[in-house]
């Protein structure tokens, strides 16, 4: 008798067992959702939302922490894991985390030398401004967001990218958007930005007189892979299914579950 085209979900149910080496290993991921500056109200709703999407993908595990403990190559006692366990690290964070130097270097060799990912959530880039190390991997430094909470115009860039592949080439998000500076497109691949023949570029604050106002986008940091994505800050952002999905084909991505192409190019003419 011959088995042709069976999941394991489907050998599962006819009875058969499947050894436990045949069986795909999740993947580890560390959230960290400490907050020290701004409080946003959806933190613990965006970062239950990824959890759910590793549990209902079957493809990882995530361990929500608000503190930055884990964040150190060095042993730990009581059972607590280091970044040697896990496969990637969300940040949903603000300000000056609890780190010192030890552990800043070996959160960046976990990406740039053991080829690890990072996803930066929303406020990521609202993080860590007195260490240029940080801002130089992630790709930039929140600098204010001028339209606040609104529907926000987005072109997708990279139509052929796993990531964003599924949105129409363009479309809104209700949602806060940040300006970024010392960001530049020389050294990410930006995936989403902002229509910005659409906004108020008069509008009070708005400082990048370029009109390049990125939304989401992925590097390679070394051996590691970035992703960064500026939605996030309400809830009803998290609900949407495009937008989930966006989040799981990211973190697929920094996990090198899927292949796309990271090298940086300029913003396209039409735009």
């Amino acid at each position: 008798m011959r088995l042709l085209n069976f999941s394991l979900t489907s050998l599962l149910v006819i009875g058969l067992t499947v050894p436990l080496h045949a069986q795909p290993k999740k993947k580890k991921i560390l959230a960290i959702g400490q907050v020290k500056g701004f409080q946003h109200d959806a933190t613990t709703y965006g970062l239950a939302t990824l959890w759910k999407m590793g549990q209902e993908s079957g493809l990882w595990e995530t361990y929500i922490r608000t503190d930055t403990q884990l964040l150190t190559k060095k042993k730990l006692s009581g059972n607590a894991k280091n970044l040697d366990f896990f496969d990637a690290v969300i940040f949903y964070t603000t300000g000056e985390l609890d780190l010192d130097d030890s552990q800043k270097a070996d959160f960046l060799s976990f990406i740039k030398d053991d080829g690890k990912g990072f996803i930066g959530v929303h406020a990521a880039t609202d993080t860590l401004y007195k260490w240029p190390e940080y801002g130089e991997m992630i790709g930039g430094y929140f600098d204010g967001h001028p339209w606040n909470q609104f529907q926000a115009p987005i072109v997708v860039e990279d139509r052929a990218n796993p990531i964003v592949k599924h949105f129409p080439p363009a479309f809104s998000v209700m949602d806060e958007i940040y300006q970024v500076r010392e960001y530049s497109r020389d050294r990410v691949r930006v995936l989403l930005s902002m229509d910005a023949s659409k906004i108020d570029l008069e509008r009070k604050g708005v400082k990048r007189t370029d009109k390049d106002f990125a939304i989401s986008w992925i590097r390679n940091y070394g051996k590691g892979r970035v992703f960064y994505s500026t939605f996030g800050h309400r809830e009803d952002s998290w609900d949407r299914a495009d937008v989930q999905k966006m989040w799981l084909e990211a973190i697929k991505w920094t996990l090198g579950l899927t292949e796309a192409d990271a090298t940086p190019r300029p913003k396209p003419a039409q735009q």
